[in-house]
């Protein structure tokens, strides 16, 4: 079985460039940028966010991600450690993002690898430095191929073809 990622959404948050706890889209914009990373681990992950507004608590699946937002009177915390609770001995394939120190100690009492959210953000900035965005792969033609388009387009002279004048 492949690692799983269990991260404490409004932890990490802070800690990546460009998001914001105060953005209206923060935990959707977080989905957005695990998910490319994501697939390329060939990985999934759990998000858990705390103050789930009323009438969107519970869980969303996005793919790769499933997010959970935690009904108000509860934290973020509380449904990490249950979770993990749940899993038992199947947390060893988990890996729990989060810097609090509480939920660190709850993934090391299940057997969970823990994972700083500055050190989750850090090897998602090296993905996105090192991956190419994907409407980029295109590639420069060669003189070879510029010289042939060129020719193909010379044939047809100023005049545009059957059916193409205006």
């Amino acid at each position: 079985m492949r690692m799983q990622f269990i991260i404490d959404g409004h932890n990490l948050i802070p800690h990546i460039r460009g998001l914001n706890l105060s953005d209206i889209e923060d935990e959707q914009n977080l989905v957005d940028l695990l998910t490319p990373f994501l697939r390329a681990r060939k990985s999934r992950a759990m998000v858990f966010f705390d103050r789930g507004a009323t009438g969107h608590a519970g869980q969303q699946n996005y793919g790769l991600v499933k997010a959970i937002f935690v009904t108000a009177g509860k934290s973020a915390d509380e449904a990490i450690a249950a979770y993990l609770r749940q899993l038992g001995g199947a947390s060893r394939n988990h890996t729990v993002v989060t810097s609090d120190r509480m939920v660190q100690a709850a993934a090391r009492a299940y057997h969970a690898s823990v994972l700083t959210s500055q050190g989750f953000s850090k090897q998602l900035e090296r993905f996105y430095e090192e991956t190419p965005p994907a409407n980029q792969n295109e590639r420069e033609l060669s003189e070879r191929e510029l010289e042939q388009w060129e020719d193909l387009f010379n044939q047809f002279g100023s005049q545009p073809p059957d059916g193409m004048s205006p």
